[in-house]
């Protein structure tokens, strides 16, 4: 049993999520760490899946990084939402191929086993293909009561095929997923692994991200791989990874982070309320009379701190990042403010824009 002081636990969660001084050094070595970068439409400053590996590599990186890696490389895959590396291949398809759909999508499936049948053809004779590529020859067609999709079922059949691991996304035009037959997306040599390896080695994984994560947290799922661990002044069962732990006394120090609302260091609230005592709630669904932050705030880390949030939206025709608040959960002094002034500018920059104050 490891037992943890309060600050040690935090430097473990930032180190882990590549949030100290020492920068990595390219997306790949971002993604090896992190597992997945979320994808997001959502872009008052950047999309998620921009502003993620920027936030840890700085001036460096480039939004054509992620494409190379995804299209030509294939040293990263998009499954699912998110953008994952790649050495999580065989280990994630083993799930997709032992994946047991839920009884309704099944029967969808299933009705429709000639529309599924007539998508496998059309991308095997001519994919990759767009969605809006593909003729919908459904017979039955899905519950779109939830609003996520409209009467067009080429789409809803992708996705149960993708979890199934029968389709891929190739990679994007603009925002649209490009869709193809695995073996033209994927090496041909992937390892066979048994689905329990495959849980294994995801959840290792998953704790490598993380770095000291509860036991029973529904959002890393690390069950009993890592080693047990105690925090001070917490009753939480922690698991931690042994890897991160024995690297804690080499520390290259802190610096100021602005994190988009959908990076993985904030997914689980509870954490960040019981080792960081931040309560971070994302306000883009309230009504704007009861907006504290702003609709969109990123927060902003200091060290292993979170100190407060950044206000701002990314105005093109002006060639602007509009600053409307810097909120101080913990008041600034000066070294800090300087501090986080240099990586709103950083971020001015790499976007390319000037940076006023606050809106006119």
């Amino acid at each position: 049993m490891h037992r943890l002081s309060r600050d040690d636990a935090r430097r473990l969660a930032v180190r882990a999520q590549l949030l100290d001084a020492e920068r990595p050094g390219d997306l790949v070595e971002v993604i090896e760490q992190l597992g997945s970068i979320k994808i997001d439409p959502t872009a008052l400053i950047a999309p998620a899946e921009q502003l993620i590996p920027w936030t840890r590599i700085g001036w460096a990186y480039e939004p054509g990084h992620l494409r190379k890696a995804v299209e030509t490389d294939r040293t990263v895959f998009e499954f699912d939402g998110s953008f994952h590396a790649a050495s999580l291949l065989p280990a994630m398809v083993s799930l997709m191929r032992h994946r047991t759909l839920r009884a309704a999508a099944a029967q969808y499936v299933e009705a429709n086993a000639a529309f599924r049948r007539d998508i496998l053809a059309r991308l095997r004779a001519d994919g990759p293909l767009t969605a809006a590529d593909i003729p919908d020859t459904s017979v039955v067609q899905a519950n779109s009561e939830s609003g996520w999709y409209g009467s067009n079922q080429v789409p809803r059949m992708l996705e149960l095929m993708a979890v199934c691991g029968e389709v891929a996304v190739a990679g994007r035009r603009g925002r649209q997923r490009v869709w193809d037959i695995p073996d033209r997306v994927w090496p041909h040599d992937l390892p066979e692994i048994a689905p329990e390896e495959a849980e294994r080695i995801l959840a290792e994984r998953r704790l490598q991200a993380y770095g000291i994560v509860r036991r029973t947290s529904p959002w890393a799922r690390v069950g009993d791989v890592g080693e047990p661990a105690e925090v001070e002044g917490s009753t939480w069962r922690w698991r931690v990874d042994p890897a991160a732990l024995a690297a804690l006394d080499d520390d290259p120090g802190g610096r100021a982070a602005i994190l988009n609302p959908y990076d993985r260091m904030l997914f689980d609230r509870p954490r960040l309320a019981e080792l960081f005592d931040f309560a971070y709630i994302s306000e883009q669904f309230k009504p704007k009379s009861e907006r504290l932050y702003g609709a969109f705030a990123h927060p902003i880390l200091i060290g292993d701190r979170f100190v407060g949030l950044l206000d701002a939206r990314l105005d093109k025709k002006k060639e602007n990042l509009v600053v409307t608040a810097v909120h101080e959960l913990l008041p600034f002094d000066g070294e800090e403010r300087a501090m986080v002034d240099a990586e709103i500018r950083e971020l001015a920059d790499w976007l390319g824009v000037g940076w006023p104050r606050a809106a006119e």
